[in-house]
């Protein structure tokens, strides 16, 4: 309900009454809010970066940063850009705002309300203080306090619909469906032209058995936001009520349209397919919901109704058999099963759960009349063949109460770093964070070749085959270790890996302390295991499951486990030889990681971001670990500092998997 039914007031950006000094720190401020304003997020937040490092006390750039990463979805950071903020500056009224409005958000009611009581003793005439403690105090369910503030708000503000909306919603969670309409009355009369009002009046009519009007609504909302697929999802349920099945798979099919991924749509529509005999539709529908949620016990028992109805007595078993499973309270499912049993001849086991679902029936009848629950799966005269509403029962239970559900997407780690070549080598400005190390730019300015050290793959020369030319002619007439060096990074960017691994090895023989050379020769050797899998169609990525946990997977039936012991060989070997280069380790973090190997491969990650904490990289690729390992918060922290150190990637992972309760 809370993603497009409770609204939360953005304010608009405040006005710093902080005049800065230098014009650099003017140049970047403006830019931050302008890209704020804009809705470019993460330039705001590069702006807001440098703003940061200029003068690390200026609480405003924390403050902007913590809204444009609250929009990113970024919320354990934008929680700690406020700390932040009120660190610098403790009675800044709009860093407690915001931070009550994030802590809300992540849940933490209490100390969301503590931060907006020291908003309110700062500044008691902000009215907009009134708006947000009226929503968190209905987050946590304080509904007669969320109305007092709701009120406050609306006799400062009279024509701010959003604030009838919300006082709306209370009345309804108090069962007080006049007042609840009087409220989206007043809230559509004051924006007729808003589609949520219309939404909203729809469920209180449709509560009031007022079926036509409610339609009526939604069809409003419907012109007014095409793209509405809320207001088309609850028309759909309107119209099955009404027999009007054909409007209903219309209206389903329009959500379907817009999000293919839709589980709970994917439900009802099964549902409808196999009521109407389309069977063959009916289990395409409930394999999607099933793999996006595997742990659906009405998907199950459903799907196992129509291999009864196709006489597929087994796979009807063996779904039932999913069910209980699932829920070993589930009467009917083991009755239904019962029966597949003796249409499969195994009458003794048929027997052994036909008494099992009697036992569960009587215990069921023996418990008060408003018992509710598990012991709800123990009746038999319950049907469970009906739509689902998105505040049904079930809804919350087997949909994660989400309206919008996506299948797996692979997260790569970030590459290796190691020298490539390069047409030019790329400085860095006066505010850039650069790991400065003396060896390094030593090792840049000596080479033969034009090159740089960084993540791999990020840049590859235009004239290679000129640059192959140059390099070949100088090994000819010089096998020194450097031109070999040369030659072997030419050779690895064409993929003739082989000859760039004879080169590492004679460089490495007559330079056997440039550990430059090992970086490199350990990168080619995991390069060439990762080109092999892809050959074989078995690359190991780290895959986000649905209930946004993390998991390895390899996209191919049959599996490998590949060797990196001579790659982390060669990384440890570097690691030895100048044990101050932080992104040595990061690369064995890489690969300890890919070796299936994550607590040691959190150990390198930690160690790089120790020598030198401004690795995005580093932060990214422990943050998808420490979630693979259960440890979410943990690793939404560090994807967050990521996406502050500029890996964007980060922000995308983020806002899909690092959500909160109130989000689902």
């Amino acid at each position: 309900m809370f993603k497009k039914g409770f609204i939360l007031l953005w304010l608009l950006v405040v006005s710093c009454g902080t005049a800065f000094a230098q014009y650099d720190l003017d140049h970047f401020y403006y830019n931050g809010r302008q890209a704020l304003i804009d809705g470019k997020y993460r330039q705001a937040i590069e702006s807001f970066n440098v703003l940061s490092q200029l003068d690390s006390t200026v609480y405003e750039a924390y403050f902007f940063r913590g809204i444009a990463k609250y929009n990113l979805g970024d919320l354990a950071g934008a929680q700690r850009d406020f700390d932040r903020t009120l660190h610098f500056n403790p009675i800044y009224t709009p860093a407690y705002h915001y931070r009550a409005i994030t802590l809300s958000r992540i849940g933490k009611y209490d100390q969301a309300l503590k931060d907006l009581e020291e908003a309110v003793d700062l500044r008691p005439s902000y009215t907009g203080l009134y708006f947000s403690r009226g929503v968190t105090y209905f987050l946590s369910q304080q509904f007669e306090k969320a109305i007092q503030d709701f009120n406050i708000f609306i006799r400062k503000m009279p024509r701010e619909s959003d604030a009838y909306l919300n006082r709306g919603a209370c009345y309804l969670y108090l069962k007080d469906t006049t007042r609840a309409l009087d409220d989206y009355n007043k809230a559509i009369s004051l924006s007729r032209f808003d589609p949520e009002g219309y939404v909203r009046r729809s469920r209180v009519y449709a509560m009031q058995g007022k079926a036509d009007e409610a339609i009526s609504d939604l069809d409003v909302a419907i012109r007014l936001d095409t793209t509405n697929t809320y207001a088309f999802f609850n028309r759909a349920i309107l119209k099955y009520e009404k027999k009007d099945i054909s409007g209903a798979l219309t209206d389903l099919n329009r959500v379907l349209d817009e999000e293919p991924g839709n589980a709970l749509t994917l439900y009802n529509r099964a549902l409808i397919y196999a009521q109407i005999g389309d069977f063959r539709a009916a289990l395409d529908d409930y394999d999607r919901v099933l793999n996006i949620n595997p742990n659906n016990v009405l998907a199950y028992f459903n799907r196992a109704a129509v291999f009864m109805e196709l006489g597929r007595f087994r796979e009807a078993m063996d779904d039932y058999s999913q069910a209980i499973n699932l829920y070993p309270d589930f009467a009917k499912a083991y009755m239904n099963r019962a029966y597949a049993k003796s249409q499969l001849g195994q009458f003794t086991s048929s027997k052994q759960d036909y008494d099992i679902a009697q036992r569960k029936v009587r215990e069921y009848q023996a418990l008060t009349a408003d018992s509710t629950g598990r012991a709800a799966f123990a009746d038999t005269t319950r049907k469970y063949d009906r739509l689902l509403a998105l505040d049904a029962e079930f809804a919350k239970k087997d949909f994660d109460n989400e309206l919008l559900q996506y299948r797996d997407v692979d997260i790569r780690l970030k590459p290796l770093y190691k020298v490539q070549p390069a047409d030019s080598v790329q400085g860095f400005s006066s505010i850039a964070r650069k790991f400065d190390d003396a060896v390094l730019d030593a090792f840049i300015a000596q080479s033969p070749l034009a090159v740089r050290f960084a993540s791999a793959g990020r840049e590859t020369p235009r004239n290679a085959a000129r640059t192959r030319e140059d390099v070949d002619r100088a090994v000819r007439a010089n096998r020194s270790s450097d031109n070999l060096f040369a030659k072997a990074l030419v050779e690895a960017e064409n993929k003739q890996f082989n000859t760039a691994l004879v080169c590492y090895d004679e460089a490495i023989g007559k330079s056997p302390e440039t550990f430059f050379y090992y970086i490199n020769r350990g990168a080619l050797q995991a390069e060439m295991i990762d080109f092999i899998a892809s050959m074989e169609n078995n690359v190991q990525v780290l895959t986000l499951d649905n209930d946004r946990t993390v998991r390895t997977r390899v996209q191919d039936q049959v599996t490998r486990n590949y060797d990196y012991t001579s790659a982390i060989h060669d990384m440890t070997r570097a690691a030895e030889l100048n044990p101050g280069f932080p992104y040595t380790y990061y690369n064995l973090g890489n690969l300890y990681c890919l070796s299936n190997d994550l607590p040691e491969a959190i150990v390198q990650y930690s160690r790089a971001i120790d020598i030198y904490p401004y690795i995005g990289e580093a932060f990214y690729n422990r943050g998808l670990v420490l979630i693979y390992l259960k440890d979410k918060e943990k690793g939404c922290i560090d994807l967050s500092t990521a996406g502050e150190l500029g890996i964007q990637d980060a922000y995308s992972v983020i806002k899909k998997y690092c959500k909160t309760e109130e989000d689902l």
